[in-house]
């Protein structure tokens, strides 16, 4: 089954994040990704789609297949109306965290990726976009 180039989940329940990770396989797959990239993509992808879930109440992760002259990549957006992050810095700092996690989701999802982006508004949702490039 190949996966449209764009094309959007809604992120609500456990169900949801496996079924997140399982679609960012496939299309890491696709794009013929190595093992060690599609890791990277699939591990970042789930920690994102937790924190959707359990921090921003639910929301949707929305993906693009995107190419840079010769490079191809995949790009994720991770999106919720949640209570948005009122201090960004300190959410990105190794070892804080706002539950009882082991506090690396954002800050080590941005390590896996090659691009990041954080948009939060408190009281109105959260962002996070990653792009990993082949």
């Amino acid at each position: 089954m190949t996966l449209a180039t764009d094309g959007a989940m809604q992120l609500r329940t456990e169900h949801d994040i496996v079924m997140s990770r399982q679609t960012v396989r496939k299309l890491t797959q696709e794009l013929k990704f190595s093992l060690v990239d599609q890791t990277k993509m699939i591990t970042a992808a789930s920690e994102l789609s937790r924190n959707t879930v359990v921090y921003g109440g639910g929301g949707e992760m929305r993906w693009s297949i995107v190419s840079n002259g010769v490079r191809a990549g995949l790009r994720l957006a991770f999106e919720d109306k949640g209570p948005g992050i009122p201090d960004v810095d300190l959410a990105l700092t190794d070892g804080w965290t706002s539950g009882s996690g082991l506090g690396v989701g954002l800050s080590g999802s941005r390590r896996l990726v090659n691009e990041f982006d954080l948009r939060t508004v408190p009281g109105e949702g959260t962002c996070v976009t990653i792009t990993r490039w082949k």
